[in-house]
């Protein structure tokens, strides 16, 4: 009788070991899709935000010619058009920023780094462990835990 009682007790206790390993799985999943939906909409942000900065800075650079150009046919000094040079360079880094493939190159680097510079991810003092996040907390809450006693 022992003997059955054991045997159900431990086949009880698998099921809820891979009850509970399927939990941890499941949520693990979850954090990892929401933590890329998060990341597709902060990058979905930022590509927004090039585009309509590339509108404001893109009427601001076509009024600056204009005016530079204006400027220097009137005086008859080319050296008026030289600011639109740099101001070209920020424009066309905008319009790849925006629309271009900026994006895409910046991926491929950041590729290329995880690839062969393993060794400049490296966080100071290595990744955060568990005792070093409770020494912190700790310190910083001036408080000894029950535990700790």
């Amino acid at each position: 009788m022992g003997f059955s009682l054991s045997k159900s007790v431990d086949a009880n206790l698998t099921k809820q070991q891979e009850f509970m390993l399927h939990n941890s799985r499941l949520q693990l999943e979850r954090q990892i899709l929401m933590q890329n939906q998060m990341r597709e909409r902060q990058t979905a942000m930022q590509i927004a935000w090039s585009r309509e900065s590339l509108k404001y800075f893109g009427s601001f650079f076509a009024m600056a010619t204009l005016g530079l150009t204006a400027g220097a046919i009137k005086r008859k000094k080319p050296g008026l058009l030289a600011p639109i040079i740099p101001l070209g360079f920020i424009l066309a880094y905008q319009m790849d920023s925006a629309y271009g493939t900026l994006f895409y190159r910046m991926k491929e680097e950041a590729e290329n780094i995880m690839a062969s510079e393993q060794d400049r991810l490296d966080l100071p003092h290595g990744a955060p462990t568990f005792d070093s996040i409770e020494k912190a907390r700790r310190a910083k809450s001036g408080l000894v835990s029950f535990l700790e006693k």
